[in-house]
């Protein structure tokens, strides 16, 4: 016990003191765009802790919407939403989910101070592995009912519906359910379509998942094993990429590769592109690296860990791969330095003011290691012809308080059938539904 009382006591120092030493020189703004700022790498061996901890909303409390815009809970009382699905009559599904028990094992000291720091984020909570149904049955923006639509599975993420199959992207295996249609849960078992990769260390766990438009082929997400390889290059085979399922048969290729942690996946309505959302890496200071979202090319390669943001080359890789950073391509549209963007849908519907209309929403789940904070909000990127076309806007903001902590942490976005844009909050257990001021 004492031993563990003095290396805590270490650890708190160690961390402190690199929360102290290291802040970002450039303001949040410049690490976003076509064209962010990349100043010069500030490596440190622990990243820098900047946690706003976790302490949810007092009652009647909510975000603040952008002008036009007004916000009100949908659901509450949840554990841990993360993802959504709107299926075509109108029920939401949530999954409710966190990282599997058995999580980064054999990470050594990092990763277990990590872990503890991660819980005073509202992160450590166990898994519910279940996906819950909520319905709005009278059609005024808050569900009034809900049922456990799937439960067992083993930290649940992505969903997608093809048809009569859904299918649910566990952290370790592609699963197909038969769904009929206003049923509000699904009693038989499910068919294993195609493993991902997984395992002791399973860093980044969340796998998300998108059908293309025939139903023929699923995209899934899989984040990288480690910051920057540093468990071991074998440890990462068809990981940091989006991995392309055949349907049918369960074959499974690599898309695309070199996306550190991709997360949100949609079709761009315009281009008919697939765009992604990443998370890039750690332990280069707090203006490094920018988080982005990029249309993904069919066999591109985004960098990592050799490059970030194109052929910017991370002298921390050893070996170093020349051949590879050479093909490196550079996302399309930089969100911020440890913003922690996940969520992604472009919005078609005409329920919100126009301006709206082809434009994406990104929840921006906010930093932990970026002094002062990034993110923890939800913001709106205008498209035109198929290509980010403005700054960001704040679409939903007032996650922390005057304090520093969270009362909140966005997650995923789905818009709703009548037009809505709807918002997991993990930390406040709620899912907001943001709808236009006049309606």
């Amino acid at each position: 016990m004492r031993q563990v009382f003095i290396f805590s006591f270490l650890v708190f120092i160690t961390l402190n003191f690199s929360a102290c030493g290291e802040m970002a020189t450039l303001p949040e703004q410049a690490g976003i765009g076509p064209q962010p700022a990349l100043p010069p790498p500030h490596p440190t061996w622990m990243p820098t802790v900047h946690i706003a901890p976790a302490n949810p909303w007092p009652g009647g409390a909510t975000p603040r919407a952008a002008p036009g815009l007004t916000v009100h809970a949908y659901a509450t009382q949840l554990d841990h939403p993360r993802w959504l699905y709107v299926l075509p009559n109108g029920d939401v599904l949530v999954a409710e989910t966190n990282a599997p028990a058995q999580h980064d094992a054999g990470s050594g000291i990092k990763g277990w101070v990590m872990k503890l720091f991660m819980k005073s984020a509202g992160a450590g909570t166990p898994s519910a592995d279940r996906i819950t149904l909520l319905r709005d049955t009278d059609g005024d923006g808050v569900a009034e009912t809900r049922s456990v639509f799937l439960q067992g599975l083993h930290s649940p993420f992505g969903m997608a519906l093809v048809g009569n199959d859904f299918y649910v992207a566990n952290t370790d295996a592609l699963i197909r359910f038969t769904y009929r249609a206003g049923a509000m849960q699904l009693s038989e078992p499910g068919v294993k379509i195609a493993d991902l990769p997984a395992g002791a260390i399973n860093h980044h766990w969340t796998k998300n998942v998108i059908a293309n438009a025939d139903g023929s082929r699923l995209y899934v997400t899989v984040g990288s094993n480690s910051n920057v390889a540093e468990n071991g290059v074998e440890n990462e085979v068809n990981r940091a990429a989006i991995l392309e399922i055949d349907v049918r048969t369960g074959a499974a290729r690599v898309f695309a590769s070199g996306l550190r942690n991709p997360n949100g996946l949609a079709w761009e309505p315009h281009s008919g592109a697939l765009w992604t959302v990443v998370n890039e890496r750690d332990e280069l200071g707090s203006d490094l690296v920018p988080d982005y979202m990029t249309a993904v090319q069919d066999g591109g390669f985004y960098g990592w860990p050799y490059s970030y943001y194109g052929q910017h080359v991370d002298t921390r890789v050893q070996p170093q791969r020349p051949d590879l950073v050479a093909k490196a391509l550079a996302p399309d549209f930089a969100l911020g330095a440890h913003t922690a963007s996940l969520g992604l849908v472009f919005y078609q519907k005409k329920y919100l003011p126009e301006h709206y209309r082809n434009g994406a929403f990104i929840a921006q789940h906010g930093s932990w290691n970026r002094k002062p904070r990034s993110g923890y909000k939800v913001i709106f990127i205008p498209f035109k012809n198929g290509r980010p076309s403005a700054a960001p806007e704040e679409v939903l903001t007032g996650f922390v308080n005057k304090e520093g902590e969270a009362m909140g942490r966005p997650v995923g976005v789905a818009v709703d059938r009548v037009g809505a844009l709807l918002v997991t909050d993990d930390v406040g257990n709620t899912v907001w539904r943001v709808q236009s001021a006049t309606k």
